[in-house]
């Protein structure tokens, strides 16, 4: 079942993050769940790191973490999917 979370919280945040960043990200949608699912990875390492990563009721913190963790993950590996197709990004 853990799984299936993380494949629901990538597609989440991929699709927030593709929204929030400006242009069109021509990547498809199973590689939109696995930078959301790393941006998430990484939003929780940064949590953990400055110790917000467990708190008494709603870590907004943490969920803005792995936020941006998806933004940057999708505003580098979009254009990365794009050099590796031969497409310009």
């Amino acid at each position: 079942m853990s799984w299936l979370w993380a494949i629901i919280v990538g597609l989440v945040l991929g699709v927030l993050a593709r929204a929030i960043l400006p242009g069109r990200q021509n990547i498809p949608i199973w590689l939109t769940i696995i930078f959301g699912m790393l941006g998430s990875l990484l939003g929780n390492a940064v949590a953990t790191w400055i110790g917000v990563d467990d708190t008494g009721g709603i870590d907004w913190i943490r969920h803005l973490l792995q936020l941006l963790g998806a933004i940057l993950i999708v505003g580098l590996g979009t254009p990365l999917y794009a050099s590796m197709r031969g497409r310009q990004p």
